[in-house]
C-alpha cells in the first residue's frame, strides 16, 4: 500500500525542521496531498503537546479555583480512563493574558511528559494507535518532525534514566501502531555532533539553550552521571544518539539514514527526492 506517514528524526540542530519542510514541498510539487506536523504543534494528531493529565480529584479542584474558565475546562477536557486531559498550552495561546500565569504553571507540572514513564507510555501509545486507525482511511500523507523516536527516548532515557529495554520497547510499541500506514522514517545524521549543536545554540534564543541544558543535565541520565553545562549536555546527546542507533537497528519499518553535514540545501534536496522515489512515494 501507499505510504501514509513520513517521520523525520535526529538530534537537535541536525536539520529535522528543514528536512520536514523540504519533504512537504517536494510532495506538494508532485500534487501529493500531505500534512506537515512540526514539533510543538498543539494540534498534533499522534502526540500530546502542552496537555495536562489530571485525576478526578485534581480536575475537581481545578474547577473550584478557576471559576471564570469552569465551562471551558469541562468542554475542552478529554476523558481517558480515569484521567482528564486538558490542552493547557492551546488554551493559553487562545486566551493569552486572561489565562493566569500561575494556573498555567500549575498545569504544566501535570503535563503528560512530566508523568511517570509507564503512564506516559500508555497515554502516548494509545494516542498513536488512534491516529493510525484514522489515518489509514485518509488520502493525506502525514509528515511528522520528530516525536516517534525523540520523545520516547527523551522522556525515557534523559528524564527518567530508564533501562534501555524499556525505552526501546516504548518505540517498538509505536512502530507496531503505525505499521499499517507503511511508514517511512528519515533519520538525519551529522558527522560532528558538537559543531551541529553549538550551531543550534548560536541560532536560537538563549532561553532555548539554557532550558535544554537544564533538562538534559538536571535530571535522569545527566544527573545520574554528574554531567553539567554544554559539555555535559553534549555527553548526554552522544549517549542518546548511540541509543537511537541501537533502536533503529531493531525497527523493521522502512528507514533511510541521511547525512546533512554539508548544509548544502540543493544537494540535500536531491538526496531526499532520490529516496522518496526509491520508496515509491513520488514518481
Amino acid at each position: 500500500m501507499k505510504t501514509k506517514l513520513i517521520m523525520v528524526e535526529g538530534l537537535p540542530g541536525f536539520g529535522k525542521s528543514t528536512t520536514s519542510r523540504m519533504i512537504h514541498a517536494i510532495l506538494s510539487e508532485h500534487n501529493i496531498e500531505s500534512r506537515l506536523v512540526m514539533e510543538g504543534d498543539t494540534d498534533h494528531p499522534a502526540d500530546y503537546e502542552g496537555t495536562a493529565c489530571l485525576t478526578e480529584e485534581e480536575f475537581g479542584q481545578l474547577l473550584e479555583v478557576a471559576s471564570p474558565f469552569k465551562e471551558i475546562w469541562i468542554e475542552r477536557a478529554v476523558k481517558k480512563g480515569s484521567w482528564n486531559l486538558l490542552p493547557y498550552q492551546k488554551l493559553k495561546n487562545e486566551y493569552g493574558a486572561s489565562f493566569p500565569d500561575d494556573l498555567y504553571h500549575s498545569l504544566a507540572k501535570k503535563d503528560i511528559y512530566e508523568l511517570p514513564l509507564d503512564l506516559n507510555r500508555w497515554l502516548i501509545t494509545d494516542r498513536w494507535e488512534a491516529f493510525a486507525e484514522q489515518a489509514l482511511h485518509e488520502p493525506t500523507v502525514a509528515i511528522f518532525e520528530c516525536c516517534f523516536i525523540q520523545n520516547p527516548v527523551t522522556v525515557g532515557m534523559v528524564k527518567h534514566d530508564a533501562p534501555e529495554d524499556q525505552v526501546t520497547d516504548y518505540v517498538l510499541g509505536l512502530e507496531k501502531a503505525v505499521l499499517p500506514l507503511n511508514p517511512l522514517l528519515f533519520y538525519i545524521e551529522q558527522n560532528d555532533l558538537e559543531y551541529a549543536f553549538c550551531k543550534a545554540i548560536r541560532e536560537r534564543p538563549e532561553a532555548w539553550s539554557t532550558g535544554f541544558a537544564h533538562y538534559y543535565t538536571g535530571q535522569g541520565y545527566g544527573k545520574h552521571h554528574g554531567l553539567e553545562g554544554v559539555e555535559g549536555t553534549l555527553q548526554v546527546l552522544e549517549a542518546r544518539r548511540e541509543l537511537e542507533h541501537r533502536i533503529l537497528d531493531k525497527l523493521g519499518l522502512n528507514k533511510e539514514l541521511i547525512n546533512n553535514s554539508l548544509y548544502d540545501q540543493e544537494t540535500y534536496r536531491t538526496m531526499l527526492i532520490d529516496k522518496l522515489k526509491r520508496h515509491g512515494i513520488i514518481p
